[in-house]
């Protein structure tokens, strides 16, 4: 669209030098390190566990900076959030294993880590006021709308750059678009393209705040603040189509009692005798379980558990998952529709559950749900449910509902399929 601007990164706040977005360093475009630096300095926060938490309690005291309107705001452009930031994996082989895998290709949990970093300084640098020494802004991921995969393999040993600007802006909220690119024989090609949605909340994380309004230039940046308006649109109209909302369609209902039909016992004739077709799957048998003990170093930059980790540990899970089903190394396709609902805080259970929901020829469709366990109170509290569609080698088997409850899953996965392969 128009050229990425490179991020300086500043080590002194105070000297004003720092401006989110709009000058080089060096020549150098910043690394994810310096990324997740910055936006310790943005906020104020910690490297140290204990500081940390006073630092947030000192947060309060900039409530008195946010707008009481978003007309109280100055209008920033697209190119005002434009990022562009390295990540050096062949020029730093230091950073190859963090990122290596079992595979000899880059784990993908990782990018998840970086693009949610990535995210939040693009809204940082859209809502960025010179003036202030820190934000009184806590920009938190509300929602990851799509990551569409353009390549199959991520090499462990080529560099990778990530591009990104806000696209769409509520009052409150902010959609940022990222690519990933890679420099292999001599070129960068595309990797992924993510769309993340933002929310902004005042310094203690407790009711929303306005952002800056979008200043759109010439008829492009129209189309894509366009392509923002249809994509809240089409979130709302899922969100009200949601099977925990509103009965199935009569086509759905009738898939479901085909796949019913399809597993009675011709023999007894019995609604209770259930028996499973050829090259097919109960359910019940395509689940996969994780436990995560919520630790202090896995904090974000306001004192919860940072989204990055809980999509690497949903991804990694929902992974594993297609693997065992499929009985070969699967492919990812697309992310869809990750929810986060509820902040994790630390020291939480967290259990996670994945599974396979869906599959059709050789794709499967995996739901990760994650809940917050009270070892107290015993309760049990959703924080996330996250949607990952795989390819593999070969054709798979069905998976068969035989509950209610299964038979909407069935559905659900099947509709997040179609809405993948839509833009496939």
């Amino acid at each position: 669209m128009f050229p990425p601007r490179i991020l300086k990164i500043a080590t002194a706040l105070t000297s004003r030098a720092f401006s989110v977005g709009p000058v080089c360093l060096q020549g150098k475009a910043p690394d994810m390190a310096e990324v997740r630096n910055r936006l310790r300095e943005i906020v104020g926060a910690s490297t140290n566990w204990k500081d940390h938490q006073q630092a947030m309690a000192e947060r309060a005291s900039l409530s008195e900076h946010l707008a009481g309107s978003q007309s109280e705001l100055p209008a920033k452009t697209m190119k005002d959030s434009e990022i562009e930031v390295h990540l050096p994996l062949g020029t730093q082989p230091s950073l190859r294993e963090k990122y290596l895998n079992y595979h000899n290709t880059v784990r993908f949990g990782r990018i998840l880590e970086d693009l949610d970093s990535l995210a939040v300084l693009i809204c940082y640098s859209h809502t960025w006021n010179k003036e202030l020494d820190r934000s009184p802004l806590s920009i938190v991921t509300a929602l990851v709308d799509k990551i569409d995969m353009r390549k199959n393999i991520i090499y462990p040993d080529c560099d990778i750059k990530f591009t990104g600007h806000v696209t769409w802006v509520g009052k409150s909220s902010i959609e940022a678009k990222m690519h990933m690119t890679q420099f292999h024989d001599g070129a960068y090609s595309p990797v992924l393209d993510a769309t993340f949605v933002m929310v902004a909340r005042d310094p203690e994380n407790k009711r929303a705040a306005f952002v800056n309004p979008l200043k759109l230039q010439g008829p492009e940046e129209e189309k894509i603040f366009q392509q923002g308006e249809i994509n809240k649109k089409r979130r709302v109209d899922l969100s009200t189509a949601s099977l925990l909302k509103v009965a199935p369609t009569a086509e759905e209902r009738t898939i479901v009692h085909s796949l019913f039909l399809n597993t009675l016992d011709t023999k007894t004739v019995s609604f209770r005798s259930r028996i499973l077709p050829p090259n097919s799957m109960w359910m019940e048998d395509a689940k996969m379980k994780g436990l995560e003990i919520c630790h202090p170093q896995e904090r974000n930059i306001f004192n919860r558990i940072f989204g990055g980790f809980l999509m690497r540990k949903a991804y990694e899970l929902g992974w594993a998952n297609a693997c065992a089903f499929a009985g070969s190394r699967p492919i990812l396709v697309a992310v869809d529709d990750i929810l986060f609902q509820k902040p994790v805080e630390i020291g939480s259970l967290l259990l996670l559950s994945s599974q396979v929901c869906y599959t059709e020829g050789e794709h499967i469709q995996v739901r990760v749900h994650t809940e917050v366990l009270d070892p107290l109170t015993r309760q049990h509290s959703t924080t996330n449910v996250f949607h990952f569609t795989f390819l593999v080698e070969k054709a798979v088997p069905a998976v068969v509902p035989q509950s209610y409850g299964e038979s909407m899953l069935y559905l659900d996965g099947k509709r997040h399929f179609n809405e993948t392969m839509k833009s496939q």
